[in-house]
């Protein structure tokens, strides 16, 4: 059950379509997700009910490597796209590899487009085409102290 939730783009395109054909409003969320921890249950929790199906976009180890640095991710992408795909509020998973999720954004055409409030509007990658499109971009205030960088820094100072 949870690998028929990770998409290929091309799926989820369709996925998309389909839900949008059938009166949902799609959500769009994106990120790493390298070590699962309460922060990002929240948010995606909090994301999906936004609308009325979560889609997320999940980078690449490649792509995540140039974000984070040549020791991340810790989770390879196959584990932390079945990890998302497994959590009930997430409706589907796709990767991405390149250095936004810009083109993916405007694949899917989400009607509600999420990132965590240490991100303004202004700063949101896609938000400019979603607002066009009529949709609105929205902002989730993050659970305090939880980050996954802190979370490894924790486990190499106990070890």
């Amino acid at each position: 059950m949870t690998e028929s939730k990770i998409l290929t783009r091309e799926q989820a395109i369709r996925q998309a379509d389909q839900w949008r054909a059938e009166g949902n409003q799609i959500v769009f969320t994106n990120g790493c997700f390298d070590i699962v921890h309460l922060g990002h249950i929240d948010y995606l929790e909090k994301a999906r009910n936004l609308g009325d199906r979560l889609i997320l976009g999940l980078n690449t180890d490649a792509s995540v490597s140039c974000i984070k640095g040549p020791l991340r991710p810790v989770v390879n992408e196959y584990a932390r796209a079945r990890l998302m795909a497994a959590l009930a509020f997430v409706d589907a998973v796709t990767l991405f590899g390149e250095p936004t999720p810009l083109e993916l954004i405007e694949a899917i055409k989400p009607d509600i487009l999420v990132k965590g409030n240490d991100y303004s509007v202004a700063n949101i990658v896609g938000a400019d085409f979603v607002l066009e499109r009529g949709g609105r971009v929205d902002t989730i205030a993050l659970v305090p102290g939880y980050s996954t960088t802190k979370l490894i820094e924790r486990i190499r100072q106990a070890f």
